[in-house]
């Protein structure tokens, strides 16, 4: 049965002397005097307590730094146990003896496996750190007692196990890296990022220098890992199964090279010169929309419901029904995704998007912009002497006039090509399935990351 203590314990580290156990031997009876009434016994004291010098602070110091306390109690006590002189003394006033921090660490034991190789037993003794293979234990013969010489003329070295007509030898285990395991070809890498298996090396090459040092994971894998979040959006209990790591080290790897991938990809999503763009134009575009410059449209992702019922109103959208993130994509009459917005919250619309995030700054006098009728901007680009194409509203109850059904048939044929670029946008399922609370800081890099995905993955130019 544990004693309890009364409160007065010795406060040196592993000393368990308490104010209980020294009254529990007083009480006791002393078997060389055997008093009969309590404290007639002349024999001394097995210890006793002495507090810690309040008064002077430099003894204080001197006891608090023998004792090498991280949180000392508020009531100091040392039994005379540690003291020279069994209490402090003008000679010898600190505690100096068995301070529990003095001995020296235990050694771990060893553990050891015998195996049988060809019926001769080995032993093999196992450490954290090592692993130690002895030589195989040879069984004598009661008479002779000396060891087989076919045996002794064959050990050439050490380390080894040496067992007659048989030499087995540890040998390195070589192990690819998980990205070279998982990407064989363009098939597998368009699989898992989205991006060709050449295009992918090149990226790794180019961002090697930036993988945190600490990490003791390959940089491809870190970057594999990354564009696999992106591409199908795994938890994070997946990827560290995948990737033999923990949980979080998955989110800060996921963390890292959000930042890195942001701040080297976004030369990728450039705006193109006038040249550039009809030197690349499709032939569906020089018919009727030969000088067009870009094709805009805005699309939503789903976002987690939040907590915090103002942001959740700010996110809901109606047209979805749902909390979400709203962007603004324009894209080249190519197919090259030139410009992304912010993620601003589903209630926001077309035009209050295109009016902040900095689309407008983009356009050149003499430019023309294709949109959709929620683009209500015609004053907003006029100003800056750019035309606007989007197609035709009715009035009341006026009909649309046969050029006007014309117009806006050819609008259609052309205005898919923004759609389908979302739709390439989207093959990155963390734009197409719900957006975590967690990522939401990271939203507007992870939208501009998966715009220079679609633009690196080089089959943009359609030429029907």
């Amino acid at each position: 049965m544990a004693l309890k203590s009364s409160g007065t314990t010795c406060a040196v580290r592993g000393c368990t002397y308490n104010r209980t156990k020294l009254n529990n031997w007083l009480k006791s009876e002393c078997f060389d005097h055997k008093p009969k009434k309590k404290g007639e016994c002349s024999c001394p004291k097995w210890y006793s307590f002495h507090r810690l010098p309040i008064d002077d602070d430099e003894k204080k110091r001197s006891w608090l730094k023998n004792l090498n306390l991280k949180y000392p109690p508020k009531c100091c006590y040392v039994c005379s146990f540690h003291f020279v002189d069994k209490a402090p003394t003008e000679e010898n006033p600190n505690p100096t003896l068995y301070l529990g921090y003095e001995m020296p660490p235990e050694r771990k034991r060893q553990r050891v496996v015998r195996m049988s190789v060809d019926n001769s037993e080995v032993e093999v003794a196992t450490t954290d750190q090592a692993v130690m293979v002895f030589e195989p234990r040879t069984f004598k013969d009661a008479q002779t007692q000396w060891m087989d010489p076919a045996v002794e003329d064959h050990t050439y070295s050490k380390g080894s196990i040496i067992v007659p007509h048989m030499t087995i030898t540890p040998t390195p285990e070589i192990s690819l890296s998980i990205a070279e395991d998982t990407l064989k070809g363009d098939k597998d890498c368009l699989l898992y990022t989205g991006i060709p298996l050449l295009v992918f090396t090149t990226l790794v090459s180019c961002l090697q220098g930036f993988a945190p040092q600490s990490s003791t994971m390959p940089a491809q894998d870190q970057v594999l890992l990354t564009l696999m979040k992106l591409r199908h959006n795994f938890v994070a209990a997946d990827l560290a199964r995948r990737f033999k790591r923990s949980a979080s080290q998955v989110s800060k790897t996921v963390t890292h090279w959000v930042d890195v991938l942001a701040e080297h990809t976004k030369d990728l999503i450039p705006w193109l010169p006038c040249d550039t763009i009809k030197a690349t134009m499709p032939k569906v575009f020089l018919q009727h929309f030969s000088d067009l410059t870009c094709i805009i449209d805005c699309t939503e992702s789903v976002l987690q419901k939040a907590k915090n019922l103002d942001s959740r109103s700010e996110s809901y959208s109606h047209y979805y029904a749902s909390n979400t993130v709203k962007y603004l994509v324009a894209i080249a009459p190519s197919g090259m995704i030139m410009f992304i917005s912010e993620a601003f919250g589903g209630k926001c619309s077309d035009r209050y998007i295109t009016q902040n995030s900095g689309f407008l700054d983009c356009l050149r006098p003499g430019d023309v912009v294709m949109g959709d009728r929620g683009f209500t901007i015609r004053d907003l680009v006029e100003e800056r002497r750019v035309r606007l194409v989007i197609p035709a509203f009715t009035r009341k109850d006026s009909q649309l006039t046969n050029e006007q059904v014309t117009q806006m048939r050819r609008i259609a044929n052309v205005r898919i090509h923004v759609e389908r670029a979302i739709r390439r946008l989207k093959v990155y399922k963390i734009l197409s399935q719900t957006v975590p609370i967690s990522l939401v800081p990271k939203m507007d890099k992870i939208l501009q990351i998966c715009a220079a995905l679609v633009n690196l993955r080089g089959d943009l130019i359609s030429s029907k």
